[in-house]
């Protein structure tokens, strides 16, 4: 199925890692969520492409992490270590940002159980899921 998406930034991202990236960043970050927004609107062509994997697939949402770069950096989006965790509800056309990371965001060498940890302790209506 492929169509438009709306896409929420979750409180939680949006208090978070983002504002590390809006201080590092400044400008370049701003174009860098548009462009990340924009990808997630069309979600199933993302998924598509090696930037995108569904990590669990239950009772008709998809938990998917995608990698980006931020723009006017030399890092690719693969080798960048730049991360975003979302709930994807293709039944109801949405897209929730729940986590947008770097991979000095997190601590430990498991970063799957890191952001795993994070979504489970912060969005309740997802931990089941995981």
């Amino acid at each position: 199925m492929q169509g438009n998406y709306s896409v929420q930034i979750e409180d939680f991202a949006e208090r978070h890692f983002i504002k590390s990236f809006q201080k590092k960043y400044k400008a370049h970050w701003d174009i860098t969520l548009r462009a990340i927004t924009a990808e997630l609107e069309r979600i199933d062509m993302l998924l598509k492409t090696d930037r995108a994997e569904t990590m669990c697939d239950v009772g008709g949402i998809r938990i998917v992490k995608t990698k980006f770069k931020v723009v006017k950096t030399k890092e690719s989006a693969k080798t960048s270590g730049n991360r975003c965790i979302v709930a994807w509800h293709p039944d109801k056309q949405f897209v929730y940002v729940l986590l947008i990371y770097g991979k000095t965001d997190l601590s430990g060498s498991n970063e799957t159980a890191q952001w795993t940890k994070l979504v489970k302790e912060n969005y309740p209506q997802y931990s089941k899921i995981l």
